[in-house]
């Protein structure tokens, strides 16, 4: 989980009367992202989070390191609250961890945690007040005398139709109804169902919209008894899973036929998280539709780089839609002799140099490293003009609290460096020197640039770089299986290093370059290259990914075909040749 309180022991803590309390928290329809300002900022803060298994680990990131985790299943919280009203738990009882427990544990420890002064966040999926046990939990709190809050979060219900690109009122004027059905491990509520099967029956004699939750793959069911009370066979119908996730998937139909579709979708399974409109707000969606028409939407794609190195590269995949999967192929590691870094370090602290020019993150990482070794802080840097070969550098510059005075405007890469670089001038520039930290297998593009410019260079390897560890099994079983859609490739090593440590990606999968010379290598390799970059930026090979993704969407439906990924190609064919 994510250190948001990296400075502070468990023991710092504040135990208080304002911290203790249970708040239940919605967590929204599936995205993360989509979590409230006041969800997320409890997320990060909380003590105890008690939590469907399934919510733990996309929400896991976003919670302190070292919370204390109450795993309970969606079906069992209701058997661990305290007996109310004559009513008591059928003995199934939570879940803690991966065991399970006996009734009134998980109360019993909820309790336990206010009354010690910590902060208990329950995650509930959607809005804590909609289709949800919210009301039981917090009727057991109140009867206990534990304070709780409720952050509201976005309700599934209305949530996933906007992503499906599905309005549920025309304008301003609209009549919707939201149907849950009972869960069908609730134990003989025979009236619940009753009244949702009444209340489905009169759902059908109207013309009102219809958003039904909870029928999971019972949607043929449905549809007859909609069409028996009296629904027109052709009312539009659209079947989500997944919704807001980059998995979405939205099937339309009408009602006499939206069984059979669904049938022939092999990748719809609909769950219990299912979302179903029924009416015919369902045909804007042929207009509205923004998310799943995204050019790389649910794409899976390898970047052959690490999380920091990735990650203005993998926000820009993920404005297309796609899912990043970071895979590092090089691993950094110091000189083999210290002594030249060492000798440039107590220059730069000398005053022997007039720029500094870093060339990657990792460069920043190593001199930041060799000057905590020396007690040496940003303030070092006083009076030297530093230069960034592109954002992602200046971005690590600025963490270690050094402002660069040259990022490139044009190219972010060493040829975009030097038509930035100003000429050694004797008049203005009291020092000729430059020092240029970098990796042991850079080129010496930027070196010879500079000299040109009439600049003496320090050449210092900063670092090593060596081929990184093999990925876990089942990421070198997706690269040579097709599982992932598309890779990146933005240099020749990270084609060599891929291969020799996972071996070589599958033919469905999509191969992007980010130059001549990295595509030549790929060739090489036995790959076939699909995207070529016409500039050598990763910003530019995303962009050049993200229009292949959308010529090829635009051909798939100009030809009346499904639109699939590449990955899905490849299952496509495979359950057609058996």
């Amino acid at each position: 989980m994510a250190d948001t309180e990296s400075e502070a022991t468990e023991s710092q803590r504040p135990n208080n009367a304002a911290r203790a309390r249970v708040s239940f928290v919605g967590a929204g329809p599936g995205d993360p992202d989509l979590l409230t300002v006041r969800a997320a900022a409890l997320l990060a803060d909380a003590d105890v989070l008690v939590v469907d298994p399934v919510l733990l680990d996309r929400f896991a990131p976003r919670c302190r390191h070292g919370i204390e985790v109450i795993e309970i299943e969606p079906a069992s919280f209701d058997d661990a609250l305290p007996p109310t009203n004559g009513h008591s738990g059928n003995g199934d009882g939570a879940r803690f961890g991966a065991a399970s427990a006996p009734p009134l544990v998980c109360f019993d420890q909820i309790s336990a945690a206010v009354r010690a002064g910590k902060s208990v966040v329950r995650l509930l999926d959607g809005d804590p007040g909609l289709f949800g046990s919210f009301e039981a939990e917090a009727a057991a709190c109140a009867q206990a005398g534990l304070p709780f809050e409720v952050v509201p979060g976005l309700a599934r219900a209305t949530a996933v139709p906007v992503f499906a690109g599905i309005p549920l009122t025309k304008g301003s004027i609209g009549d919707v109804r939201l149907l849950s059905a009972p869960r069908l491990d609730d134990h003989a509520d025979f009236t619940a169902w009753s009244d949702w099967h009444r209340q489905l029956g009169e759902a059908g004699t109207t013309t009102s919209t219809l958003v039904l939750m909870g029928i999971g793959d019972r949607i043929d069911e449905v549809a007859a008894e909609l069409l028996a009370a009296g629904r027109s066979a052709d009312t539009p119908v659209a079947v989500t899973v997944d919704g807001s996730l980059t998995s979405q998937r939205t099937i339309t139909g009408t009602l006499d036929r939206i069984a059979a579709g669904l049938k022939a979708e092999h990748m719809i399974k609909p769950s219990p998280d299912t979302v179903v409109v029924v009416g015919s707000v369902v045909e804007r969606r042929s207009e509205l539709s923004w998310y799943e028409t995204r050019p790389l939407f649910g794409w899976r794609v390898l970047v052959p780089r690490t999380k920091e190195q990735a990650g203005a590269l993998s926000e820009q995949l993920q404005s297309y839609g796609a899912v990043p999967h970071e895979v590092p192929t090089i691993a950094v590691e110091p000189p083999r002799t210290p002594q030249q870094m060492e000798r440039a370090v107590k220059g730069l602290v000398t005053g022997r140099y007039e720029w500094v020019a870093f060339t990657s993150a990792n460069a920043v990482k190593a001199v930041a490293e060799k000057f905590g070794e020396y007690g040496l802080d940003a303030r070092a840097f006083a009076g030297i003009k530093v230069a960034a070969v592109g954002e992602q550098t200046a971005r690590a510059l600025r963490a270690f609290g050094v402002v660069p005075d040259l990022v490139p405007s044009g190219e972010q890469s060493a040829a975009g460096l030097l038509e930035d670089f100003p000429a050694y001038d004797p008049a203005f520039d009291p020092i000729e020197r430059v020092f240029l930290p970098r990796a042991d297998i850079a080129t010496e593009t930027l070196v010879a640039g500079l000299v040109e410019l009439g600049w003496e260079v320090d050449d210092v390897t900063a670092y090593r770089t060596v081929r990184a560890a093999p990925p876990p099994a089942e990421v070198r079983e997706a690269i040579k299986g097709g599982g992932f859609d598309a890779v990146l490739f933005t240099s020749s090593s990270t084609v060599k290093n891929l291969v020799g440590i996972a071996g070589k990606p599958h033919a469905s999968t999509v191969i992007a370059c980010i130059g001549p010379q990295t595509a030549k290598t790929a060739e090489e390799h036995g790959l076939r290259v699909d995207v070529l970059a016409p500039e050598p930026s990763a910003a530019v090979l995303a962009e050049a990914l993200a229009a292949f993704g959308r010529a090829r969407r635009e051909a798939a439906i100009a030809a009346g075909e499904p639109v699939l990924r590449p990955s899905e190609r490849r299952s496509s064919r495979a359950r057609r040749a058996k």
